[in-house]
């Protein structure tokens, strides 16, 4: 009885996590409100790359030395939440940034996002092992995976709510840059400390087979070629993730694309926003039924597989005008939602237990196209032009699909 008790407890906790978080990132949603924002600063597409690799490859890069460094502490919840706090202050640092030097200092507001972009990322990298190991050791496989179908849908809510609030923000008249950003921002740092507060509820475990001689790094270093020469599975899984990262070359310029190319004004950017949580919540019904009828790696084939058709469909729709445009952003929750509830029980399900942490650094770190790509994107479209650039994506996408069955 207790421990149906705690088990609820924790699925509770999990899913308040996911959507008081949801709600948060939607003020800062990686699409729509943050390619915007820094076009409102700068032009060079090459410079919002680098911020973006800085958002997504940070934490990846330091996974290796986060994983080294957590693996031998039994509980995790303090440096979750640490991570999560410290998340919450780069919101913070980014709104007061934007509010005071956005109009008359635009340089010195990108200059600083790159010291609070790089504290966002680097804390949730830390946060991001911690969460994953917790998950881990309080749920089994089969609850885990149907967990993120369900924390993805109340996530799916709160970002739809996110999304009208965006639309309210950026609606208004009276609220021009730099107030609308700095708003959504500020929301954005209270968000993550409400976010935080569920986990103080769950009973963690400790972690099993904790080291009783702690390995120095370079020791540690030594083992990843060993963790990979052992185990297929894992390294495929590796070379997959890295080639379907490749969506990530157009994923945050699509919003600019549109703005450049319709010259739509800052009301769409709510308008993408919520067709692309629209994708989600719908979605959540397809990924949901492939949880409970197939696995976790059914999820992801089809994830990729539709990450390959979406640079061909927003081609086709470029001709037809901004509303139009918006079914690329619905096509997007899809994808988004399904790399959330695929990849990482994936990667849960063929990690060994004892070796749960290091797989997930070393996923993390190896997983370096996420990290280039982005800047990659921004060279090639200023360089080849749009219509180039989603071309390559999607023909990498699908041979990624294609390894994926083999």
């Amino acid at each position: 009885m207790t421990d149906n008790k705690n088990y609820k407890i924790t699925y509770a906790a999990f899913i308040w996590h996911a959507f008081f978080l949801a709600l948060t990132m939607s003020m800062l949603d990686l699409n729509t409100v943050f390619p915007s924002l820094v076009s409102e600063l700068t032009d060079s597409k090459i410079l919002f790359g680098f911020l973006y690799s800085i958002m997504l490859g940070v934490p990846l890069i330091f996974n290796l030395i986060f994983s080294h460094y957590l693996k031998t502490y039994p509980l995790k919840r303090k440096f979750l939440l640490l991570g999560i706090y410290l998340r919450s202050f780069s919101f913070l640092g980014m709104a007061v940034f934007t509010y005071f030097f956005g109009l008359k200092n635009p340089t010195l507001a990108i200059g600083s996002f790159f010291f609070w972009v790089f504290l966002f990322s680097i804390s949730s990298g830390f946060a991001g092992i911690a969460y994953a190991d917790i998950m881990a050791k309080t749920l089994p496989s089969k609850e885990r995976t149907e967990l993120y179908a369900v924390k993805q849908f109340f996530s799916s809510v709160a970002a739809f709510m996110g999304g009208l609030i965006i639309t309210k923000i950026f609606s208004f008249g009276n609220l021009g840059f730099p107030v609308n950003y700095s708003i959504s921002l500020s929301i954005g740092f209270i968000g993550l400390f409400i976010a935080s507060l569920g986990f103080f509820f769950i009973k963690e475990p400790p972690s099993v087979k904790i080291p009783e001689v702690k390995e120095s790094f370079i020791e540690y270093l030594k083992k990843v070629p060993e963790f990979l020469k052992n185990d297929y599975h894992f390294k495929r899984y590796i070379i997959v993730e890295n080639m379907a990262s490749f969506s990530i070359m157009m994923l945050p310029f699509y919003m600019i694309f549109a703005k450049e190319i319709f010259k739509v004004d800052n009301s769409y950017i709510g308008k993408y926003l919520i067709f692309q949580v629209t994708g989600t919540i719908f979605s959540n019904i397809v990924w949901a039924y492939l949880a409970k009828k197939f696995d976790s790696k059914t999820i992801v084939r089809t994830c990729i597989f539709m990450g390959g058709l979406i640079p061909l469909i927003a081609i086709g729709l470029s001709f037809l005008g901004p509303n139009y445009f918006a079914i690329v952003f619905l096509l997007l929750g899809f994808i988004i939602s399904g790399r959330r509830i695929g990849f990482e029980p994936y990667l849960l399900d063929i990690a060994p237990e004892e070796h749960r942490t290091e797989y997930l650094g070393i996923r993390g770190t190896l997983n370096i196209f996420v990290i280039i790509l982005p800047i990659l994107g921004g060279y090639f479209i200023e360089t080849l032009g749009y219509y180039s650039t989603m071309g390559i994506v999607a023909a990498v996408m699908f041979l990624a699909a294609f390894m994926m069955k083999k």
